[in-house]
């Protein structure tokens, strides 16, 4: 039986069937342990049977007043367990805690590029609220799309209200 429980500081010795596709974002050991103290409940694990880490969502709640929101991380699956619905399952968990801590939207950011988690995006109701040039450094800088989705406390869905233009990578705290 699959379970989805918190994460915690041993599964990161268990973890590399996961973080070593090329699609996942990877981060330092010190940045998944600020994940586990600092916002333990938003940083939670698909184990299968065998104990397998299947995958795993990482977020936190930040910003102030009508800004204040459920952010995604990331959130991951090992190739060998996708198309389960695995993704779609970890993020509803991560809502639902926004949800409970009153937040307004959840927000991710996703690479322009990647037309199967923004599609998987869509579907879960997120919308693109806008575009952030030059997001994505590295061999080529790419643009990410910042998209959202209104909870339960956002009555007038004002978060997910699109910008027309997109804004540069400096200025996403500005907007």
């Amino acid at each position: 039986m699959t379970l989805f429980r918190p994460f915690n500081v041993f599964d990161l010795f268990k973890f590399n069937n996961v973080n070593l596709d090329p699609l996942t974002e990877t981060y330092g050991f010190n940045f998944y342990i600020q994940y586990l103290i600092n916002w333990p409940e938003y940083f939670q694990t698909v184990e299968s049977p065998n104990g397998d880490i299947m995958g795993y969502v990482m977020g936190k709640a930040e910003g102030r007043d009508e800004n204040w929101h459920g952010h995604v991380t990331a959130v991951t699956v090992a190739p060998m367990y996708r198309r389960l619905k695995l993704a779609a399952k970890m993020m509803k968990v991560l809502e639902e805690i926004s949800e409970s801590k009153q937040c307004y939207f959840v927000d991710l950011f996703v690479r322009v590029s990647n037309n199967v988690a923004t599609k998987m995006y869509n579907n879960l109701g997120y919308v693109v609220y806008r575009r952030i040039l030059d997001y994505y450094s590295g061999a080529q800088d790419e643009d990410a799309f910042d998209m959202r989705k209104a909870l339960s406390r956002d009555v007038e869905q004002k978060s997910v209200i699109p910008l027309k233009q997109p804004v540069p990578c400096d200025d996403i705290d500005l907007t």
